[in-house]
């Protein structure tokens, strides 16, 4: 082995502990047995972004879901031919756990506001994982249900009280 290669495997090999690292802190992966959580390390990639590139546009379904390692991204809604600015992400923020799980157009679009460097897990790798692994699913599912009662719940505490119209469109976890 030469000099050179070793550095590429030492390389790699540390880009796979960072990637484990990440995905052993996020409540998606958090249910998972470790030996499972390994393999979607290895599935990830590390995607680069420079300001004003789409991660994702609205209406698509690339089926990918990105972690924020550092920079900026600002969520956008097209509305009656506007963009509308929603909210901007940084680092740590997850970003598109649902895409991993089904087919399901984008609502928004995600756009790098400052230079970006993502973890980014496909549909399809994952997918394939969880087919050699059909006794996860139950936890994966688990662990979705969990959070979406968990987002519901957060929004209740924030605006619910505060203005009665919001309790009519609220029941998301019941359905």
């Amino acid at each position: 082995m030469n000099l050179s290669t070793g550095k590429n495997e030492s390389f790699g090999n540390c880009e796979y502990k960072e990637h484990l690292n990440i995905l052993r802190q996020l409540y998606f992966f958090s249910k998972l047995p470790l030996e499972t959580v390994k393999v979607f390390a290895y599935l990830c990639s590390k995607e680069y972004y420079k300001p004003g590139d789409f991660l994702f546009r609205q209406g698509e379904d690339e089926g990918r879901a990105f972690y924020i390692i550092s920079g900026t991204a600002r969520l956008y809604r097209n509305m009656e031919g506007r963009e509308q600015e929603i909210r901007d992400y940084g680092p740590e923020d997850f970003i598109g756990t649902m895409a991993l799980l089904g087919n399901i157009p984008r609502l928004y679009s995600l756009k790098a506001f400052s230079n970006l460097s993502c973890l980014v897990m496909q549909r399809d790798k994952i997918s394939r994982a969880l087919q050699q692994y059909p006794e996860l699913m139950p936890k994966v599912m688990r662990t979705v249900v969990e959070r979406v009662n968990f987002w519901e719940e957060q929004f209740l505490m924030r605006h619910a009280q505060k203005d009665e119209k919001y309790m009519k469109e609220l029941g998301v976890s019941l359905i």
